[in-house]
């Protein structure tokens, strides 16, 4: 019997607008190597977070209208992303398609629950009290996660279970999410075609 050979699951986007001009490579298959430089720090250390704990390969450049605030880089970084997500993962032959994970992070317990469906929807739910960690304003996490569920065309859930610490719940989000999206995106030799009764996404 022949095997098939899995083809490389690797997305380059760049997208340049008036407000921001972005830059991603995204590798599905690597081992959590990143390079990321939004000049956002709290921001790029989440990504960082995201590649590692995933085990992605991730590369990310940004030159954003900071002057303004941090909403359109954040943002847009997002939709980036998520279209990447969404070419890398190509016909989603094979693969999971569901993914799952309840993330510690100290004090701190999220919920991660996704569905690369084709039927884009975001259920966000983080009691964030501070107005910024760093430099990231906190109602932008909702924002970025927001995007890439729409551009990766995904039903994506994030519940925060416990936590008090701000820092500690974004950061649990960002891995729970990470670790749902690797298990999601993870091949099953035992599927054949796309796991829908349907037979397509």
């Amino acid at each position: 019997m022949e095997k098939k050979i899995a083809q490389s699951r690797i997305a380059s986007i760049t997208r340049t607008t008036r407000e921001t001009d972005i830059s991603l490579t995204l590798n599905l298959d690597g081992s959590g190597q990143a390079q990321i430089d939004t000049k956002i720090g709290f921001f790029d250390h989440m990504l960082h977070g995201f590649a590692r704990h995933g085990l992605f390969d991730l590369t990310v450049k940004v030159k954003g209208d900071l002057e303004v605030d941090t909403h359109h880089t954040i943002e847009d970084t997002g939709i980036v992303l998520g279209n990447a997500i969404r070419q890398a993962v190509g016909d989603k032959e094979g693969i999971a398609r569901y993914g799952s994970r309840i993330l510690p992070m100290d004090e701190a317990l999220i919920l991660c629950a996704l569905d690369l469906c084709n039927r884009p929807y975001l259920v966000y739910d983080l009691q964030l009290n501070r107005e910024k960690v760093g430099d990231l304003e906190t109602e932008m996490v909702r924002e970025f996660f927001y995007a890439v569920s729409y551009g990766a065309a995904m039903n994506l859930h994030i519940k925060q279970i416990e936590g008090s610490n701000n820092h500690h719940i974004i950061e649990g989000a960002f891995k729970a999410f990470a670790k749902a999206l690797d298990e999601a995106t993870r091949r099953d030799e035992r599927i054949s075609g796309v796991l829908s009764t349907k037979g397509s996404l």
